[in-house]
């Protein structure tokens, strides 16, 4: 793996951000967006990367703002390498791991669909649990639950639970009240809509190939007056991705996204406030392994 596929330098635009997974140059009017080999966990990014990772990520995301664009608008541009600018395509490792996008007005809220109950949604929803013995239902960022569901367990809806975007630290979950005080009412009213619509797609089509999506997350910002879906989608380090012949509610399932990681760090004994350990070759392997499948099944063909 170069350096150039963990940490980018295009000297003809500026750099215009540099978060745990993507570099973003500035190219005037557009972006350009490049999902290098960084892989993050426990808000930390860890010392060595996943080597194609990036070709993953980008091209599946390709691929659902392909599926979901009659659904709300998304920046794309182009992901194909040979309409960039003559001036990029000197860079040979941008191809497949890039897409020119329209710079958009960041809404700073992540929007977070849940389909099932698990991770910092599930924590939540025991301890509240806990400060209220006896209760037959909770309160979960401003949705009412039934008070019995397991771990991973399906919900009877999806529900749309917003967090906070941070740049650096975890995003922290809010209540829906919380985010109409933020952004307002009819925002928030439009962006629940919306992660909702394209969760809903999503699920269906993937539950379709036998993979199921627990939960992912999205980004909005504004294009003019568009409310338009930025970022990356629906990508194995955004989503919860399970396989649906081994599911079992009451435990982790097995998955095809980034808890393989997650899961190996846990057994190492890292605090998770100092810097974390190098990835064993062993685990690199097994999570590309992880992330080509996820993108087999989807997609219906291999990764270049």
């Amino acid at each position: 793996m170069t350096d150039a596929l963990l940490k980018t330098e295009i000297k003809e635009y500026p750099l215009l951000a540099r978060g745990k997974v993507r570099d973003i140059y500035d190219l005037d009017d557009k972006l350009l967006f490049v999902a290098t080999d960084r892989i993050s966990a426990f808000d930390w990014i860890l010392p060595n990367g996943i080597p194609g990772k990036g070709k993953i990520l980008n091209s599946m995301s390709l691929f659902w703002f392909g599926l979901t664009g009659q659904i709300v608008s998304n920046h794309l541009i182009t992901g194909d390498f040979n309409k960039f600018p003559e001036s990029l395509r000197k860079y040979g490792y941008l191809e497949g791991r890039s897409m020119i996008v329209r710079k958009a007005e960041r809404i700073d809220i992540e929007c977070v669909a849940r389909g099932y109950l698990v991770g910092s949604g599930y924590k939540d929803y025991k301890n509240i649990l806990k400060s209220s013995p006896g209760a037959k239902s909770v309160d979960l960022y401003g949705t009412m639950l039934p008070a019995d569901i397991e771990l991973a367990g399906k919900l009877p809806a999806p529900i749309f639970t917003p967090a906070t975007k941070e740049d650096d630290g975890h995003d922290m979950n809010i209540s829906i009240a919380d985010l109409e005080n933020s952004v307002g009412a009819d925002l928030a009213s439009r962006l629940k809509d919306l992660t909702l619509a394209v969760y809903s797609k999503a699920y269906e089509y993937a539950y379709s190939k036998g993979i199921i999506i627990a939960d992912t997350k999205f980004e909005f910002g504004f294009i003019g007056d568009e409310l338009t879906l930025i970022d990356e989608i629906l990508s194995p380090d955004s989503s919860r991705f399970w396989p649906l012949d081994s599911y079992r509610p009451g435990s982790n399932p097995p998955s095809f996204d980034k808890q393989f990681i997650r899961d190996y760090l846990d057994t190492t004994g890292w605090d998770k406030n100092s810097a974390p350990p190098v990835l064993p070759e062993k685990i690199i392997v097994n999570t590309l392994e992880k992330y080509k499948l996820a993108y087999k099944i989807l997609v219906g063909k291999d990764i270049d």
